[in-house]
């Protein structure tokens, strides 16, 4: 562990010289590994360095270093990208090494790390680490702590690791437009000692939102709340990967929330502890049970629990947030009988259809016109038919037979006889009924309190 003195006397984020970003200065610079897939990539085992259990980023990655006199070296590239929100639709984002959010970092307590910025994007940006404990100077906010990185330009931040813990990194540059875009990444400290804070699984994600009119693909920038598509990491169901994991196994899910919005991540099935914040780790005897956790704007939350097997909705709470491309001008349609009318409609627009009169359910099952690069409403399908979900939801699939590290999706949980709800179709039996008491109807009896002769 550095002490106090050196860490605070470190530099703050300093931009390569010309030469540096020379062609031959390029070629010392650690390899910028781009990823533009939108599955889980499973993280390489440590290479090298400390020792520690590698996270899952659900949907995600993790960037690669290199150990050079003793510091772990990584390389960000901030740059324009294309991230397939789910099957169907893709966007125009900001992100890093090819991704949006960018790759997960991951490092050990006590490691010195020296991390690379490349700026590829067509404006200043810079890279403020959420939470973590450094240098001032290597904070990452544009004009108070460090010079924009400039277009083209190379800076260098380097520090020690001072304590672990679940954090983020995203821009302090033109923050609207570049977080609105999907500028974002966890940052992940592990402990020294591997077998702290240990479970079996451990998964992260961040949680984003765009606003993106249908048929286009580039976010709003300047919307505030009305967005149309919540994502995880930059994904809408079904686009998003379950969590898999082997009965009786100790999983964690990590979870920060860049929105402009609070997202309470509701978790059917087991009971789990609130064991990490921003701040650190919750001390066991401070940790609280619950179903659902909510994350506020700017927060991480980490929460663990013991898997049981079955597949478990896990989910934002928030009605629309589990629903893509929802237009907030749509009038309420339910109990209107516009039959009559539709009929004239169709005469003159053949592809019309009557909806909202009973409800939303039917645009899940449905197939109507969407313009080009338009997610559905609510969409997927699971073994007993549409799910009739979107946006912000996933599934927990936990199985007996699940190898250690295997994070394959193991298709639909085969339920054993007589545990899955279904129609009922015996006569049902009248309910009892209390008699009434008798009484009469005229008459109303008043009980007068005694000891008030007079009154």
């Amino acid at each position: 562990m550095t002490n106090r003195r050196t860490f605070f006397t470190a530099a703050g984020a300093s931009l390569l010289g010309a030469a540096a970003v020379s062609r031959a200065g390029a070629a010392l610079l650690p390899e910028a590994v781009i990823q533009t897939s939108a599955a889980t990539q499973l993280p390489p085992p440590p290479p090298n360095g400390r020792p520690f259990q590698p996270l899952v980023t659900l949907n995600g990655w993790s960037l690669p270093w290199r150990m050079k006199d003793g510091v772990k070296e990584f390389h960000l590239v901030a740059e324009p990208v294309v991230r397939e929100i789910a099957p169907g639709m893709k966007a125009n984002l900001w992100g890093y090494n090819g991704s949006s959010p960018g790759p997960t970092i991951e490092a050990v307590e006590g490691d010195r790390i020296r991390i690379f910025v490349t700026n590829k994007l067509p404006e200043v940006t810079s890279v403020h680490w959420h939470g973590v404990l450094l240098p001032s100077g290597m904070d990452g906010v544009t004009g108070l702590t460090q010079p924009p990185i400039a277009v083209g330009k190379t800076f260098v931040y380097e520090f020690v690791l001072q304590r672990p813990g679940t954090h983020m990194y995203h821009p302090h540059a033109d923050e609207m437009v570049q977080m609105a875009m999907g500028m974002m990444g966890l940052f992940i400290i592990h402990p020294r000692d591997p077998r702290q804070y240990r479970v079996d699984r451990d998964y992260g994600f961040i949680l984003n939102a765009y606003d993106i009119d249908p048929g286009s693909a580039t976010p709003r920038v300047n919307t505030m709340l009305d967005f149309n598509l919540w994502t995880w990491n930059s994904r809408a169901f079904p686009g998003i990967d379950p969590f898999v994991a082997r009965t009786g196994e100790r999983v964690r899910i990590r979870v920060g929330n860049l929105t402009m919005t609070n997202h309470p991540i509701h978790m059917h099935g087991p009971h789990f502890e609130v064991t990490g914040t921003d701040g650190g780790w919750v001390p066991k005897s401070a940790r609280w049970p619950e179903v659902t956790t909510d994350v506020a704007v700017g927060q991480m939350r980490a929460f663990e629990f013991n898997a049981v097997a079955g597949d478990w909705a896990i989910h934002c709470h928030k009605s629309h947030h589990t629903m893509n491309a929802m237009g907030h001008a749509v009038p309420n349609m339910i109990g209107v009988d516009h039959r009559d009318i539709a009929e004239r409609i169709t005469k003159l627009v053949p592809d019309y259809m009557v909806m909202g009169d009973k409800g939303m359910h039917e645009m899940a099952e449905m197939e109507m016109p969407l313009p080009d690069n338009t997610l559905p409403m609510m969409t997927g399908t699971g073994p007993f038919g549409a799910i009739g979900m979107g946006g912000m939801f996933s599934v927990v699939k936990v199985r007996d037979d699940i190898a250690r590290g295997d994070f394959k999706d193991p298709g639909p949980y085969p339920h054993p006889a007589g545990t899955v709800a279904s129609e009922y179709t015996a006569e049902a039996p009248p309910a009892p009924r209390a008699a009434a008491p008798k009484a009469d109807a005229n008459t109303l009896k008043v009980r007068k309190p005694s000891g008030h002769d007079g009154h």
